[in-house]
């Protein structure tokens, strides 16, 4: 399972105001997932990325029945509680937590916030939806109280259908977020400069 490794960048933890949690994608790493924050108006902020043990959060793919991707999804979505844990413990207020995913990443990301829903300082989906071979809504609660959120995807997506895409904003939106949707045609799985700018623009002006 998970293991407690998180890559900490940017300003020390003690020392800053906000902070960004990253969460990098299969396959990938921490290290991967902070090479973009250079295009991103971060400068201020403390960068915690999470490592998954074996570069993969669960095993199955994220619409597979939560039941298969078992214990590792429950022990993914504690390590980013336990992150958030500490960031609040080093002082920094929840509203200036802010969340960015990529892939399997953003899946994870979008699923934990959706469970623990609060006024946080917002997050950018790159590629991904709720987890589930369904939506479980019944897991969903908490008000986010206007937290901007970017959802930014591809149709098609070999990995994300763009439906998914769409009752993620839907749900999301349901639960009090400000949700900016953009699905490129055929931009394949990657993030694209627009995206860049508009989270930007939405979650880190």
């Amino acid at each position: 399972m998970h293991k407690e490794n998180i890559l900490i960048r940017g300003k020390e933890l003690q020392d800053a105001e906000k902070a960004l949690i990253m969460i990098h994608g299969r396959g990938a790493s921490a290290e991967d997932i902070l090479s973009i924050t250079g295009y991103l108006n971060v400068k201020d902020y403390t960068l915690l990325a999470p490592q998954a043990t074996n570069h993969t959060w669960y095993p199955q793919s994220f619409l597979a029945p939560p039941a298969q991707n078992e214990p590792w999804l429950s022990s993914a979505l504690e390590l980013i509680a336990k992150t958030v844990d500490r960031v609040v413990a080093a002082g920094i207020a929840s509203e200036n937590i802010r969340f960015l995913g990529f892939s399997q990443g953003a899946c994870l990301m979008l699923e934990f916030i959706a469970r623990h829903a609060m006024k946080y300082g917002g997050a950018v989906a790159f590629t991904g939806g709720l987890i589930g071979d369904r939506l479980y809504k019944e897991n969903y609660r908490g008000d986010f109280n206007g937290m901007p959120v970017f959802l930014g995807s591809s149709n098609p997506d070999f990995h994300v259908p763009v439906q998914r895409v769409h009752d993620t904003t839907g749900i999301l939106k349901r639960m009090g977020a400000d949700v900016t949707e953009k699905i490129y045609d055929n931009m394949g799985h990657t993030i694209i400069q627009e995206e860049i700018n508009l989270a930007n623009q939405l979650v880190f002006s």
